[in-house]
């Protein structure tokens, strides 16, 4: 019987390959500046797939995806705190880390301005609902990995709401879920959960977080240029809508807690 000349010192590949397929710049059916918003209406959000539980190594983990926007999180802790002084609350970090793959263009896998950003607007979300006063000297740790970016907005609400879920699957005691949208001002209209192209091409966005159990907002963020009116419509816009977002991770805890027991 003839050996075989399988490399054991190598990863070989499957025995079935497909080619990658890639967008197309010059394809005609991409939403332009200036038409109508194509797939969906101006209010409507794009489908939300999220589940928890995923990574069996953390204390609680999630992952979300919107269409093109694809996001994993994991939460350690709570654990003991390394400083050496007393805090009577907890700390909570959030680290963000972007795929090299992640966007179209490849990223440097060292974290830069951009990577704190969006770190620093996922914990200004979180913090108001995570009781951080029963946790003395300790510290939780949320890692957030993008694994496709489609829209810096996109992926701020995305984070926000896949961290949320990471929380509550670590037994983490909160005030509510939290629960983000964001919209952007298109010409004279607003659209919710806009896309990269839609991003670039309104004149402004906003980002809002919140716990609509309570009706508290925790964080809202706005870039761009647009009128005090306009930023209220975005509010009350993203309001509406969080409301069925705040319903998506309830129900993907309960499916999780379901398959755990």
């Amino acid at each position: 019987m003839a050996q075989s000349n399988f490399d054991r010192r190598r990863i070989n590949g499957p025995e079935e390959s497909f080619q990658p397929t890639f967008e197309d710049d010059d394809d005609e059916t991409r939403w332009k500046p200036g038409n109508p918003r194509r797939g969906r209406g101006a209010r409507d959000i794009r489908p939300i797939f999220l589940t928890a539980g995923l990574i069996n190594q953390a204390n609680g983990s999630a992952y979300i995806e919107t269409e093109k926007t694809k996001i994993a999180c994991a939460v350690y802790g709570p654990r003991q705190s390394k400083s050496t002084t007393y805090n009577e609350k907890g700390r909570l970090n959030v680290e963000v880390k972007f795929s090299p793959f992640s966007c179209t263009r490849r990223r440097v896998p060292i974290r830069d301005a951009e990577d704190r950003s969006v770190a620093v607007q996922i914990q200004q979300a979180l913090v108001p609902a995570v009781r951080l006063e029963l946790l003395p000297k300790s510290t939780i740790d949320i890692f957030i990995t993008i694994i496709e970016n489609d829209g810096i907005e996109g992926c701020i609400a995305a984070g926000s709401v896949a961290a949320s879920a990471a929380l509550a699957d670590a037994g983490i005691e909160m005030l509510g879920l939290v629960a983000s949208c964001s919209a952007a001002v298109v010409g004279k209209e607003i659209w919710l959960d806009p896309t990269e192209e839609e991003g670039k091409a309104s004149s402004g966005t906003l980002i809002l977080a919140g716990m609509p159990a309570l009706g508290t907002i925790t964080s809202v963020w706005q870039s761009g240029s647009m009128t005090p009116a306009d930023g209220i419509k975005c509010m009350e816009a993203c309001q509406e809508r969080y409301t069925d977002i705040h319903a998506v991770i309830a129900q993907s805890l309960l499916e999780n807690a379901q398959n755990n027991t």
